[in-house]
C-alpha cells in the first residue's frame, strides 16, 4: 500500500514538474528580448520574429527621437536583451546613447537596420532656397520609405537568425510574408498618387524626404535648423505656399505648430497631422499618402 501511494505521489510530482516546465517555455521571459529605438520598428520586428520575440521600444509612439533619453528602468531591463535594432541613420538619440547601450550589455547583438540603405541629404526632394531642419547632413527618417522598410526587415531577419539559427525557416517565412505586404502597400501608394497634379506638400518638420523620393513628391519644410522660422523665412514660406496653391500644412505630434498656424491663417488653409512614429507602420504610410493626395 505504501509503495502504491509513493508511486502516485511521484507521478503527481512529475506531472506538476512537466506542467511548470511547459509554462516556462511559453512565458514571455523565454522569448528573445529585442530592444529597438522607435515605434515603427516594432511592427517590423514582430512581423519577422512572430511569437518568438518580445519587443521593447525606447522612444514610444508620440515621443521625439531627437531629444529622447534612456530611462533607468530601460537600462535595467536592457541587460536581458539579446538584440538591439538601431535605426542606424544618425538620429540624435542613437548618436548620443548607443555607446552606453553597447557597454551595458556586451553579449547583445546590435543590428544596424540602415545597412544597405542609400541615405539622402536633409532637404533633398524639396525646392532650393527653402529652409530645412538641421545644419546639413543626412536625413535620418529612413523608415518613411516602404522600400527602405524592406531592407530594414532583411537586416532584422539576419539579426534574429544570428541569435536563433534553429528557427531560421520560421523567420524566413515571416520575412517573406511581411515583404509581400510592404510591396502591396507600395503599389497601393503608387496608384493613389500617380494622378496628382500638384506634387508639393508643406510640412513643419521634414520627416518625409524618403517618402517624397519614392513617389516623386516635393516636400517643403518650414523649420529652420530645428527651430521656429524667423519672420523673414516665414514670409518666404507663406509666399511659396500661395505660389504652389497649398492649402494644408502638415504637422507632427510633439512639434510646435505655431508657425504652421500662422501660415494657414495667411493662406486660408488648415493644419493636418501626419505622424512618422506610429506603431502601425504599413497602414500609417497608406494613411499619409491619402492625406497628401487629398490636401
Amino acid at each position: 500500500m505504501k509503495k502504491y501511494l509513493l508511486f502516485i505521489l511521484l507521478t503527481f510530482l512529475l506531472t506538476l514538474s512537466l506542467g511548470c516546465a511547459n509554462e516556462k517555455t511559453t512565458d514571455s521571459d523565454e522569448k528573445i528580448i529585442v530592444y529597438a529605438t522607435i515605434s515603427p520598428q516594432k511592427e517590423m520586428i514582430e512581423a519577422v520574429g512572430g511569437e518568438k520575440v518580445k519587443v521593447n521600444i525606447i522612444v514610444p509612439e508620440g515621443g521625439d527621437p531627437h531629444v529622447a533619453d534612456l530611462k533607468p528602468s530601460q537600462l535595467a531591463d536592457m541587460s536581458k536583451a539579446k538584440i538591439y535594432v538601431m535605426v542606424g541613420s544618425g538620429i540624435e538619440f542613437e548618436v548620443k546613447s548607443m555607446g552606453k547601450i553597447k557597454d551595458l550589455n556586451k553579449n547583445m547583438i546590435v543590428v544596424d537596420s540602415s545597412k544597405g540603405i542609400e541615405l539622402i541629404e536633409i532637404g533633398a526632394h524639396q525646392d532650393e532656397g527653402v529652409h530645412v531642419d538641421e545644419e546639413g547632413g543626412n536625413d535620418p527618417h529612413i523608415w518613411t520609405s516602404l522600400r527602405n522598410g524592406k531592407i530594414m526587415v532583411q537586416n532584422i531577419y539576419e539579426g534574429l537568425i544570428a541569435v536563433d539559427p534553429n528557427n531560421k525557416e520560421y523567420y524566413l517565412k515571416n520575412r517573406e510574408d511581411y515583404i509581400e505586404k510592404l510591396d502591396e502597400a507600395d503599389n497601393y501608394i503608387i496608384n493613389e498618387l500617380k494622378d496628382m497634379d500638384n506634387r508639393s506638400f508643406m510640412i513643419f518638420h521634414p520627416s518625409w524626404g524618403y517618402f517624397a523620393k519614392d513617389y516623386n513628391l516635393n516636400q517643403i519644410a518650414i523649420e529652420v535648423e530645428g527651430k521656429e522660422p524667423t519672420l523673414q523665412s516665414l514670409a518666404h514660406t507663406i509666399e511659396e505656399a500661395k505660389e504652389e496653391n497649398i492649402k494644408v500644412i502638415f504637422v507632427s505630434p510633439g512639434f510646435s505648430s505655431k508657425a504652421a498656424e500662422i501660415i494657414t491663417k495667411e493662406i486660408g488653409g488648415k493644419t493636418e497631422v501626419i505622424d512618422p512614429l506610429t506603431e502601425n507602420y504599413i497602414e500609417n504610410l497608406k494613411i499619409t499618402a491619402n492625406k497628401i493626395k487629398n490636401q
